[in-house]
Order: structure tokens, then sequence, then C-alpha cells
């Protein structure tokens, strides 16, 4: 049967209809052989190194960067599409090597002996000589104490090396990228989108390199303009990386983010990652290096879900940069022809090193929670315009103030949505971090008085917070209670038992219990209790397919944990309920001991705290 969906080339009008051809670029004698030529060969290899002008100028900023460069100017036209122009004031090369510089596999960051004892970003000598396949390349390069000296290439011809005058350092410009296959043109987006691709290159580079200065400039129109800038940072690793970040990533994330180190039989885990009520709508503020290289790991981003699993829900995605240093051995950086990807030789001790700290970093944080909650309130108040912002109680007056009348329904009215406990203010009390409790409004929010603002608290989140910690404390100690099965479940995996059978210790401290009934078929004798009735054929083949997807399996716990929150939901204080004095400061003191309390099971903030200087703007007080 032939697949109707299928593309057949039209038959060449000089061969009768009758004959077949099974490949028109394939003569009817056998195929010889051939050695394509260099230009071939440069072509095919800039399909792989070079997809956009992202990748052209990701290739020459790395260049400088191995070179040794402290200042880095990177300008582009129309995306890059018409120019790509990146200077640094690097080591430069030597004017005998510029022509061995644009031969394919030519290097001077290897020896070729050891291809895992890498240390630099590049390493396979392709960049050059596959951007002067597709374009118009000018390198001018001058060592320190010596001349400087200038090669052209264009489509892959190469033209004689000549003295110039120049700064030490590197000057690359390319030029109309792809001319040499304008096919490849047509794949490009618009100017705007490939500009944002530069820019995103650029800025992860810059956070791998805090102590070099990077400068992007667009040449588009008939100004330059430029549309992003850091300066050098100084201090200690830590410290520069800091800086770094929130001049990339902005203050907002500098202030709710949390430092990172841990380390784990040779890995050393470092970085930022922002607290979970600092949450985004999408994974474009997830950065991930590893021995300072840009990469986009899958391993990586699992990891990283992995660990904030418990704080946010599927639609939100944390705010992170994290930085694994390791052996180069340890790392395999050349499974990717852009080497945008990596491979660990224990992929499991780098996932379980990225979640144990992220784990470890949130809780020390304790009950914080996100300063731009506070910033969200104060601006979601709207006051009433006024003429002036002078206000009559702020005028000195010798006249006796009129006392205001008194209201006949504000007390009864009141008591239908708040209780006011009007107990002392104790000094010890109001400095603890969430304060004294003063009232309970509307039999929904707390409102706690602190030393320098108050908190306005939502207490059944922040108690279904509290019994959830509580619950999964419990089967931490305990496991999850498995329900046996009267007659086993058969389940028939093929090849994919033997990979689940590996992870059968796993899953069994979660309630499943599986053991081998025959080749590739797995036999379910028990199945976690919280669960109630489970399709466990349908439960193993999503597990199976997590396994081959990551490398491991969350599913399951997910589950469970989805079903101690309900619980915890459940089980915490219902809104309507009014809570006396005691019961609120309870609240408040087992919140401030409780890792996490900051945020609900959903990621959403249990409390706001706004400060009395704010409270004091809203009224025009400051």
């Amino acid at each position: 049967m032939v697949a109707q969906n299928r593309w057949t080339p039209p038959p060449h009008p000089a061969i009768p209809s009758g004959m077949q051809v099974t490949d028109p670029n394939i003569g009817q004698k056998s195929p010889r052989i051939r050695q394509l030529d260099d230009a071939a060969i440069n072509r095919i290899a800039a399909g792989e190194v070079v997809e956009r002008p992202a990748s052209a100028v990701k290739e020459l900023v790395e260049n400088a960067i191995d070179a040794g460069a402290t200042r880095i100017t990177i300008a582009v036209a129309d995306g890059g599409k018409r120019l790509i122009r990146v200077t640094d004031d690097g080591c430069g090369i030597a004017a005998d090597d510029l022509g061995l510089a644009l031969s394919r596999h030519a290097t001077s960051k290897i020896d070729g002996s050891d291809l895992l004892n890498i240390h630099t970003f590049g390493f396979r000598g392709e960049a050059l000589p596959s951007l002067g396949a597709v374009g118009r390349l000018i390198i001018t390069s001058r060592l320190k104490g010596e001349d400087a000296a200038r090669i052209d290439v264009t489509g892959g011809v190469m033209g004689r090396v000549r003295p110039v005058s120049g700064a030490p350092g590197t000057h690359v410009e390319l030029r109309d990228l792809f001319f040499a296959t304008p096919a490849r043109l047509k794949f490009l987006k618009t100017d705007r989108a490939e500009m944002q691709a530069v820019a995103d290159v650029v800025k992860r580079l810059a956070m791998a390199e805090p102590y070099v200065r990077f400068e992007l400039i667009d040449e588009s129109g008939d100004t330059p303009r430029s549309v992003f800038r850091v300066e050098a940072e100084a201090g200690d690793p830590m410290q520069a990386l800091s800086h770094r970040l929130r001049a990339i990533l902005g203050k907002d994330f500098a202030e709710n983010a949390l430092a990172i180190d841990a380390m784990r039989e040779g890995l050393h885990l470092t970085g930022f990652a922002a607290l979970p009520t600092y949450s985004r709508g999408s994974a474009v503020h997830q950065y991930f290096f590893v021995n300072g290289r840009p990469v986009r790991d899958k391993l990586m981003i699992g990891a990283l879900r992995g660990a904030y699993m418990d704080y946010l829900s599927r639609d939100r995605h944390a705010a992170a940069a994290l930085f694994i240093d390791c052996d180069p051995h340890l790392v395999d950086v050349n499974v990717h022809p852009a080497k945008s990807e990596v491979r660990f030789r224990d992929p499991g001790l780098a996932r379980g090193l990225i979640v144990s700290g992220l784990r470890h970093a949130l809780a020390e944080a304790g009950h914080r929670a996100s300063t731009t909650v506070a910033q969200d309130t104060l601006g979601a108040f709207k006051s009433p315009e006024t003429q002036a912002r002078v206000y009559q109680m702020d005028r000195p007056s010798l006249a006796p103030r009129p006392q205001a009348p008194q209201s006949s329904f504000a007390p009864d009215g009141f008591a239908e949505t708040a209780e006011v406990f009007e107990t002392p203010i104790e000094h010890e009390t109001t400095d603890l971090p969430l304060g004294a409790a003063r009232a309970h409004v509307h039999e929904t929010f707390v409102i706690s008085q602190t030393a320098d603002g108050l908190v306005i608290v939502d207490a059944h989140a922040a108690h279904e917070r509290l019994v959830y910690e509580k619950l999964k404390r419990q089967i931490a100690e305990n496991g999850v209670a498995a329900q046996a099965l009267l007659v086993p479940e058969i389940v028939e995996l093929g090849a994919g038992a033997h990979q689940l059978l590996q992870v059968a210790g796993d899953l069994s401290k979660l309630g499943l219990e599986i053991e081998p009934f025959g080749e590739g078929v797995i036999a379910v004798r028990a199945t976690p209790a919280l669960l109630g009735q489970v399709n466990a054929e349908a439960l193993l083949r999503d597990i199976l397919d997590e396994l081959d997807d990551l490398g491991e399996t969350t599913i399951l716990g997910a589950r469970v944990e989805a079903v101690i929150s309900r619980v915890a939901c459940h089980g915490s204080v219902r809104s309507g309920r009014r809570l006396r004095g005691d019961e609120m400061n309870a609240l408040l003191r087992e919140m401030e001991a409780t890792p996490h309390s900051g945020q609900c099971n959903h990621g959403r903030p249990t409390y706001v705290e706004l400060k009395l200087h704010d409270i004091e703007r809203l009224f025009g007080r400051r």
C-alpha cells in the first residue's frame, strides 16, 4: 500500500512513463563517491553553525571572550542581515595566522588530544570559515607590539592578507549574511524579531562574563542607537554576578532573588533564583550556564521546574540564572552543532544538585514574599484627585478644632465586617516579622501591625499552606500509604517495562508497587491510597513517557502532592469564620516559623506588607 500523502517527483520528460526512476539525482549506473569542494563543505557547516544572525553574533562574541577581551562592542543593521560588526580588545590574531584562521578545523584553543578537556567557548574551528562561506567577511586584527593586518572573504573566496592600521584586538565585519545561500534568507524572521534574538544572545553572554563590558548598537537607521550596554563589574564573583543580573533583569529580580551556592561530588551550583511569588507567565527569564557557557538544557529546565513544583501552578514559571561549574571531563559540550546543549556524565547528580540547592534556598527564605506584591498592592489603590496637595491638618491653627459628629451607625456597621481588638501595643510583639494582629476584616483578612507598617494576611491561603507543609512532613517521615489490589493489574509495556522496573524502589515510596510479570509485562500490586481508584496502565505509561523525556519521573509525586493540597485546602480555616485574637496571632507566629508560608499552594502570596511611609504617601503625607 502506498502512502497517499507522500510527495513523489513528477515524471522526467525524457524518460518514458513505463520506466521507474527511484531518485532523479542518481543515474542508472552505480553512484560514485566524490569529495565535495571546500566551498560546499563550508556552506554545509554554516547551515549547522549559523542558523540566523544571532548565531553569527554568538560565535563572534564567544571568540572575543576566548581572546581575553574586556570590552566588546557589537553593531548590527537590519537585524544582522545587512551588517554584523564585533570589535574587541583581546589578544588579537597574528598576520601570519589570518589565512589559517579561515581554514576549517583550525583553532588555537585545543590541540585535539583531549576533546573533553575544554575550557573555552569555541574549539572546533568552524565559525569563521562558515561565516566567510555565506557572507562577506572582513577580519582586521593586531597583536600588541605588532602591525595590524586584514583579510577579506566573499562567498568562500579568500583574498590576500595585507597590512592596515588598527588598534590592538580584533575587528570582525560580516555583511550581507546568506547572500551566497539566498534560500536561507527566506527562513529569517522580521528585522525586529532577529534583533531581539541578537539582544538575547548578547545578554546571556553578558551574564556569563560580568567582568567584561558589553555594548550592542543598532545601526539600521541614520543614527546609531545603543540597544544594550553594561559596564564591567568588580568585586567577588557572586557580588559581580548580582550586579550584572540587576543591570540585565532589573531591580525587581535582584531584590527578590535568593543566592544559590551548593556543591555535590565535583559539581558546584551557584547563581540566583527568584521567590515563587515573583513567578512569570513564561520561561523567558530562565538562564542556564555550564562552565560559563550559556545552554538550553532539557535536564536543567526540568530540574528547575521540579524544584518549584510545590510552589507554582502549572501556568507560572520560575525566574532564575543558574551556573554549574565542574571539571570539563564531567560534561560533554560537543553534542550539538551550536554547542547549546550539554551532556553530563551523571545526569541524576546534576539534577539532584539543582533541586536540592534550590529547595534549600527556598526553605531558608522562610515566610518571605516578593516585594513586588506590595508594589502591586499600592498600585491598585486610587486616591481622589485634589486641587492642591496641602492639607488643612498640616497647617498650624490657633482656633480650636471642631469635633466630628459621632456616626450613629459606625460601631454596628463596622462590627458586621471586622472585629477590632483593643489590646495595648507591645513593642516586643510588633517587632516580630509579621507583627501583632489588630483586626479580622470581612472574616477573611487578618490585619497586623508591625514596627514600621502593617500586614494584610489571607487567613485561608496562609492556613492552607501551613496544613500542606505539615502533611508533607508526615509523608516524608512515614511514606505514602499503599492500597493493595485484590487482583494485580497486568500491563504490557514492551521494552519500556525494564525502564520502569529500574525506578520501582522510588515508586514504592510513593505507594505504587510494581514487579516483573514476564518479558515486557508489569504487574501492579498496589497503588497510592490517597489517589483512590487509579487507572494503573495510564499512570504507568505517563511515568514511562516522562522517563523517556527527562530521564526521571515526577508525575506520581505531583499527583500525590495535588491530593495533599486538596486535603490541606478543605482542612484549613474557611473564609467566613471569625477568628479570635489569640488564633490570629498563633497563625502569624506559625507562618514565621514555617518555610514557604509566604505563598499558597498555587504560588499566590499569602500576605501583603505595606510600609508606613508608603501608606503615608497614599495620603499625600510624603
